[in-house]
């Protein structure tokens, strides 16, 4: 009948269904669906029910369990445990797939499929609590476009544009150069500073007791006064005032950099970091009822799981590789167990 084959949608089974309601052959009813008679003959046998002959709706939950079925992670027991785990931790589904694809040295299964899994199990249950196993919590994939944030530059003295940035901070290909940020919650006052490696998108965090420049400033200090000269080449900001006292970072010879005014976008990294932070730490999260050792352990947890952009390595296992460290050393640093101190 030159054309390609599709499933029978429930308008096409209302109309079979009175069809043969009304006693028309098989192969009159397939020419007035413009189907193929087998089409129609197996359609009728296999989710036409027994007792209640062939009825549309019927027909159609039919159809439709037998597809569910036919799901892996529906089949695959084992499968299905390791993937809700690691949803369960924070990873998306494309993390899952290629992590598994790297520990197996093959393609286990796409994050197409663990999407659809994810979206049918909403759509038959109609549980909302299907959507927290989603990275950002949506029914929906898609972008949501925001307006770029800053301050004002003028407050800023000894400020110095991204542009003139060198080559190898902009890169990506060698270590040591920072994004910084802060982090903001509902609750006034309260905020996290983090800092974000743009090699190996390692994340380092500090609560802050306050937004204070001059605070902000000596919590920077402290964190890579710790750390070899090779890791503290550069630290990219936006404009926000928080970050008026940035010179005190050059007396460990660190250079500073800004993004242009209302283009945070121009420090992509941090921004996705804090973006991926908001699932386990959300904006209406009072930091009071957070404990450090749970921040620590959340930080961790950002910190262990795969990333594309480092071929499904982690964060730590690429900032292992960078210093040529045991992958102890770099766990516990990714743990926040480091000199720096952190406020309540």
């Amino acid at each position: 009948m030159g054309r390609n084959y599709q499933q029978l949608s429930f308008e096409d089974r209302c109309e079979l269904a009175r069809l043969f309601a009304n006693g028309s052959p098989v192969r009159q009813i397939a020419a007035a669906l413009d189907r193929s008679p087998s089409t129609i003959s197996r359609e009728l046998k296999r989710n036409g029910g027994a007792q209640v002959g062939y009825r549309s709706s019927y027909a159609n939950q039919q159809s439709r369990a037998r597809r569910w079925k036919g799901c892996r992670l529906e089949r695959e027991e084992s499968l299905r445990a390791a993937v809700m785990e690691r949803l369960a931790s924070g990873w998306s589904p494309e993390q899952i797939a290629g992590r598994l694809a790297l520990e197996h040295g093959r393609k286990v299964i796409s994050y197409e499929s663990i999407y659809r899994f994810i979206y049918a199990q909403l759509a038959r249950t109609k549980d909302y609590r299907w959507r927290r196993c989603l990275p950002r919590g949506k029914s929906k994939r898609g972008c949501r476009s925001r307006k770029g944030g800053g301050g004002s530059p003028n407050f800023i003295e000894g400020r110095v544009s991204l542009a003139n940035r060198p080559i190898e901070a902009s890169d990506r290909k060698t270590c040591g150069h920072w994004e910084a940020d802060l982090m903001m919650f509902a609750k006034y006052g309260q905020a996290i500073l983090t800092v974000h490696e743009r090699k190996s998108r390692l994340l380092l965090a500090i609560r802050l007791a306050s937004k204070a420049a001059a605070g902000v400033a000596r919590h920077l200090v402290n964190l890579f006064a710790v750390m070899p000269p090779l890791l503290r080449q550069s630290v990219t900001f936006d404009n926000g005032t928080e970050f008026a006292r940035h010179r005190a970072l050059h007396s460990l010879a660190i250079d500073t950099f800004f993004c242009d005014p209302y283009a945070p976008w121009q420090k992509g990294g941090i921004e996705n970091a804090i973006g991926r932070m908001r699932r386990f730490i959300p904006r209406k999260t009072d930091l009071a009822t957070l404990s450090n050792r749970r921040f620590r352990h959340l930080i961790a947890i950002y910190n262990h799981i795969p990333r594309k952009c480092l071929d499904f390595k982690t964060p730590a296992e690429a900032f292992c590789e960078v210093l040529h460290f045991e992958c102890e050393s770099t766990s516990l640093l990714s743990q926040g167990r480091h000199r720096c101190r952190c406020e309540e």
